[in-house]
């Protein structure tokens, strides 16, 4: 699993990724609710869900990877399929845009040192007592 990690941010960076983490988790629910009151045809559906259970995910900071490039991949479908809502369609274009480029960005990025990948899967200090006999 580590792997999927580029590096456990501290500092200034792991606030920067906490904060981006938490504002596209938040924007992606929204989304993703916003999609699934307009109906459920399956074209909204299911780009609908997954910006939700990518949101769910990158709140916390849980397979950051993964949930980045799964709300990369959902609005790239929602922009590309055009299931814009119908009385904004070039805000959610935008918003959708948005979404993707962060979703990828996070993906690359990893979650940043406040996370819960970063307490199941960071680097660990393992301290070796002496054996005297």
């Amino acid at each position: 699993m580590r792997r999927l990690f580029s590096t456990f941010a501290r500092g200034a960076p792991g606030v920067g990724l906490l904060l981006l983490r938490i504002a596209s988790g938040a924007a992606a629910i929204v989304s993703g609710l916003r999609a699934l009151s307009g109906g459920l045809a399956i074209g909204t559906a299911v780009p609908g869900v997954l910006n939700i259970a990518a949101g769910a995910l990158l709140l916390p900071g849980l397979w950051t990877p993964v949930a980045g490039f799964l709300l990369f991949f959902s609005n790239l479908w929602e922009i590309l399929t055009g299931h814009a809502a119908a009385s904004f369609p070039d805000i959610v274009t935008a918003s959708s845009f948005l979404l993707a480029a962060i979703g990828a960005a996070l993906g690359l990025l990893g979650p940043g040192a406040w996370s819960v990948d970063a307490r199941l899967f960071g680097w660990r200090r393992i301290d070796v007592r002496d054996r005297t006999n």
